[in-house]
């Protein structure tokens, strides 16, 4: 298990497009993927559910991972996340 708390760095935050986005790299992996801030826990593969963390700029989450690819997933992830979601 991989348990590692992340800065939302972008702009905008955690908005609708940088979610999509981050739901669709969870979605590759097959290991499970959550999300916390705040003390609300979501499915890091639910764009509901992460969208309902309404993580601005500057918020930490920490994010959950547990499975057979959970380094895979946490590299992808973290990469996106570390990128700003590559908004300019």
């Amino acid at each position: 298990m991989i348990e590692q708390n992340l800065k939302i760095i972008n702009e905008h935050g955690l908005h609708a497009r940088p979610a999509a986005q981050l739901v669709n790299v969870a979605g590759k992996f097959t290991s499970d993927i959550k999300i916390l801030k705040d003390g609300l826990e979501v499915n890091g593969k639910s764009i509901m559910g992460v969208m309902m963390l309404a993580a601005e700029k500057g918020s930490e989450i920490t994010l959950i991972i547990e499975g057979d690819d959970e380094q895979e997933a946490f590299n992808a992830i973290n990469e996106l996340i570390n990128n700003s979601f590559y908004e300019k």
